[in-house]
């Protein structure tokens, strides 16, 4: 395997404020998911500013009115009800994933504009001087409307809302001041400011550097944040891509290690291998074209995997028209080797009648033995690749092989036997035979469905 072939490499780069990912390089597939998260986190948003208008709502049904009960004009209800329909709009543009970042932008700026209006329509409403409206606590649900930003994982919106909630407050300090020219309720007394509707302009600036503080803390945590995301989309998509080159079960292990893809670490457990191979295939490739052959050898694979899966095993290897599949390794299955006997008799099940090309049937042998392996990562440099090593594998490999001595599909070994439940399966005895590397004969069996 090739590392290089599964490994995502994105433009970023290294400052105070943390790595920083380019979003424009990456990959179609990796800013789809990204966008399809952020697209998501637009309908929460439209939930939470729903609630929000709720609570508005809520809070002035139960408020006692303190205006002039002749008044015609009673502005608040006006304001809810503009913020309440433009928070529908946003929440069907949401629903339906038609919010571009220009209307993203405008209804950050609309947002603090409803709210801001809505605080200072609270002068008329309550028939005060305009300095009444800057004592409202209701300010504090602009630190909300900036922070519900962050769950769009896009520091633009933060500062957005941020900055226009500050400029919003500053015009409207600026309204106070300059309302009525006779006397700007400006005052240096603290004491008077608290107990009265005097400006202190000290204590708005304070308000405005707090807007632009949380901002600023927001949109800073909220780049670090966002890279994180971008990580962690690209680690998944690596994660993904990587198990199809290596069991997925290595593929995790991998990507969740400290060291990542080493080679040189290896585990010895006891697992059922099976190994597949087609009859007569070297003669078989001369009739196919080089296009003709991959064709049918991905057809052929795609069949063989499926009961392999199926029954809990898992292919660590395709040599040429080979398969090599382990069971219990690196997936633990207590069943491993009756898992193994029925994969194999539903590869042939499945192969049977198919045609890969105008009259061409692949053959499958197939050899089962069942012993501790080594499995591990092996390769050099940037080259691995996860595989099974031992005798018992070598011996399996010549299982197979008999196959075309006895006349047989499936021989499967005494080990492998001994691991299955009596009477699981019809079995019929071919012998002992002597394997180069081994002190002793091994007895081999067949299958009675598999007799050909």
């Amino acid at each position: 395997m090739n590392n290089n072939a599964t490994k995502t490499e994105i433009p970023s780069h290294w400052s105070l404020f943390g790595r920083s990912f380019r979003n424009t390089a990456l990959p179609l597939r990796l800013r789809n998911s990204i966008q399809d998260q952020q697209e998501r986190s637009e309908i929460l948003i439209s939930i939470i500013q729903l609630l929000i208008v709720s609570i508005f709502g809520l809070l002035y049904a139960i408020a006692p009115k303190t205006f002039s009960q002749e008044a015609d004009f009673a502005p608040v209800p006006w304001v809810l009800s503009l913020y309440l329909v433009f928070s529908l709009f946003r929440f069907a543009l949401a629903v339906n994933r038609k919010l571009p970042d220009w209307m993203l932008y405008l209804s950050s700026v609309v947002d603090i504009a409803l709210l801001l209006g809505l605080i200072w329509s609270f002068h008329l409403q309550y028939e005060q001087p305009p300095s009444f409206y800057l004592k409202s606590p209701t300010l504090l649900y602009l630190f909300i409307f900036i922070s519900i930003r962050a769950l769009h994982f896009d520091p633009r919106f933060v500062i957005a809302t941020g900055i226009s909630a500050a400029i919003g407050w500053v015009l409207m300090v600026i309204y106070v001041v300059f309302n009525n020219p006779a006397d700007n309720m400006i005052t240096r007394n603290y004491v008077e400011y608290m107990t009265s509707n005097s400006v202190l302009i000290g204590a708005e600036f304070d308000k405005v550097i707090s807007i632009l503080m949380v901002t600023g803390v927001l949109a800073l945590a909220l780049h670090r944040a966002r890279n994180l995301l971008f990580e962690s989309v690209v680690e998944g998509s690596a994660a993904r891509d990587l198990s199809r080159f290596v069991p997925e079960e290595v593929a995790q292990r991998v990507t969740r290690s400290e060291e990542g893809a080493i080679t040189g670490k290896g585990e010895v457990n006891e697992c059922t291998i099976l190994f597949t191979d087609i009859e007569g295939f070297t003669a078989i490739s001369e009739t196919l074209s080089p296009e003709e052959l991959i064709d049918a050898l991905n057809r052929y694979f795609s069949l063989v995997a499926v009961p392999i899966a199926r029954y809990g095993g898992v292919i660590s290897q395709f040599q040429g028209d080979a398969v090599l599949a382990t069971f219990n390794v690196p997936r633990p299955d207590s069943e491993h080797a009756s898992n193994a006997i029925r994969a194999a008799l539903e590869i042939q099940s499945v192969l049977e009648g198919v045609e890969f090309g105008e009259g061409i049937a692949f053959n499958t042998r197939i050899g089962i033995n069942t012993g501790p392996v080594v499995g591990g990562l092996v390769g050099s440099g940037d080259r691995v690749s996860y595989t099974v090593h031992g005798d018992n594998v070598n011996l399996t490999a010549r299982l197979e092989q008999l196959n075309k001595d006895y006349g047989t599909r499936i021989i499967l070994s005494d080990s492998t036997l001994a691991q299955v439940p009596e009477g699981s399966f019809d079995f019929r005895e071919l012998g002992e035979v002597a394997v180069r590397g081994l002190n002793r004969p091994v007895r081999i069996y067949t299958l009675d469905q598999s007799r050909s």
